[in-house]
């Protein structure tokens, strides 16, 4: 039996503006779960918005008071980040991806979100005819909406059945060799699959950038999150693995929000490889009357443009992070493993209750334990599981939002609580006596 009935559903649906709650964004979905909560005072278990578990890293917290202290504020920062982030930023890309980016060409942005808006708009902007974003779905939908926003076109394809080098070389090149891909973007690992590109497929991607001139935009938000590896060892192999390697045509995305629990102060990187950053284009300088270098078009013409800068006493504070990373002082995976327990924990109980791992394999291997987790249940499509799930006070994602083409939900770990395990384990043993 459900713990929600349907007529009070769909009263929050109506008093929230929620036309069709099978479409819902996460905001959506966070906004009915929360009335719930509030209106039953039945716990909700949310495992739809990515938002991280823990305190904020107090190595960034003490680094933020002492700039402060120092009368940071009352100065506006400069539009390519203040130099103490620039110089740890590119020591940490060396300490830990074993990559040469110069400090120049690493800009702080507020948010991979910022990060991702201006260079779809430098990507698309500086080639004439060149004016599409490709897409390795699943992805983050914020993304495409950005593109929206922008009035960029994009093109998709959902990854599941073009895992390993060959299969991924023949789609994108199918996707390429219309000539007007300007960038191509995806996560690693990725929101909201798990799944993690490997070394084959990574090479592939690079070659092909090369060859049609796209510049990939490599989103690692969840920077050495992939447990099953070693990673996050500074200066020691294996390294993470990287596009970074294998093209000139790139950009890392950086974000402190998880690894270091530093969503709230919304900073991160926009990491251009050196030849990139350096690049001249006619159409850029055209366009801003600059002088249509790439880097300090993106930085000075479009980035500054949003935010005239990120936060000064967070930009301290992420340096200081980032240093004692390469340090050995902080370490980061370590301090988010508890991820990887909880979907372990997640997955088995909704396995023993008749749901699968849809996204269950990176080529060879099994995919691994973290952030976020895919689920399917026989005979449901995701739009229609991520509703029924709602009645049994769990909340969670389509997949189909994310441009997957495999029915099933997004689960994420990150506001899983111990005493919510027992609760978890009984309504998915109603839901598949339900079912």
């Amino acid at each position: 039996m459900r713990i929600f009935d349907k007529e009070l559903v769909d009263e929050l649906c109506r008093e929230c503006h929620i036309a069709d709650l099978s479409r819902a964004t996460i905001g959506e979905t966070l906004l009915i779960a929360e009335g719930l909560e509030k209106r039953t005072g039945i716990p909700f278990i949310r495992m739809d918005q990515g938002s991280p578990a823990f305190a904020p890293n107090h190595y960034g917290i003490e680094a933020e008071k002492r700039a402060l202290e120092r009368g940071v504020g009352s100065q506006y920062p400069p539009a390519g980040g203040v130099p103490e982030l620039k110089q740890a930023a590119s020591r940490f890309v060396k300490a830990f991806i074993n990559i040469d980016i110069a400090p120049s060409g690493c800009i702080p942005t507020t948010g991979s979100v910022q990060a991702s808006f201006g260079a779809f708009a430098a990507c698309t902007q500086r080639i004439p005819g060149k004016d599409k974003v490709l897409f390795i779905d699943p992805g983050f939908p914020i993304q495409k909406s950005q593109l929206a926003v922008l009035g960029i076109g994009w093109r998709s394809f959902d990854i599941y059945s073009y895992r390993g080098a060959e299969k991924l070389r023949a789609r994108l090149e199918e996707e390429l060799a219309e000539g007007d891909v300007a960038a191509i973007i995806y996560s690693n690992p990725n929101n909201p699959a798990w799944i993690c590109l490997d070394e084959g497929e990574l090479r592939v991607i690079g070659e092909l950038a090369t060859r049609y001139d796209a510049v990939v935009l490599e989103d690692l938000a969840y920077f050495c999150m992939d447990y099953r590896h070693e990673l996050g060892r500074p200066f020691c192999e294996p390294y993470l693995p990287s596009v970074a390697r294998y093209t000139d045509n790139y950009i890392l995305m950086l974000s402190a929000s998880k690894i270091f629990s530093y969503a709230g102060q919304r900073i991160a990187l926009c990491c251009i490889s050196d030849a990139l950053y350096g690049k001249y284009y006619p159409a850029l300088a055209a366009r801003y009357g600059d002088a249509g270098v790439f880097g300090s078009t993106l930085t000075s013409s479009i980035l500054y443009m949003m935010t005239s800068g990120c936060t000064s006493s967070t930009q301290y504070a992420y340096a200081e992070m980032l240093n004692l990373s390469c340090e050995g002082v902080i370490d980061f995976v370590e301090d988010t493993r508890e991820y990887e327990r909880r979907a372990r924990r997640m997955k088995e109980i909704f396995c023993r209750h008749g749901f699968n791992v849809v996204y269950d394999m990176d080529v060879r291997e099994k995919v691994g334990d973290g952030f976020f987790f895919s689920l399917g249940y026989k005979g449901m499509s995701g739009a229609e599981l991520a509703v029924e799930l709602l009645y049994y006070g769990v909340s969670s994602i389509s997949l189909a939002t994310t441009g997957s083409e495999q029915g099933g939900v997004r689960a994420c770990t990150s506001r899983m609580r111990e005493e919510l395990f027992p609760e978890l384990e009984k309504r998915m043993a109603q839901f598949e006596l339900d079912h």
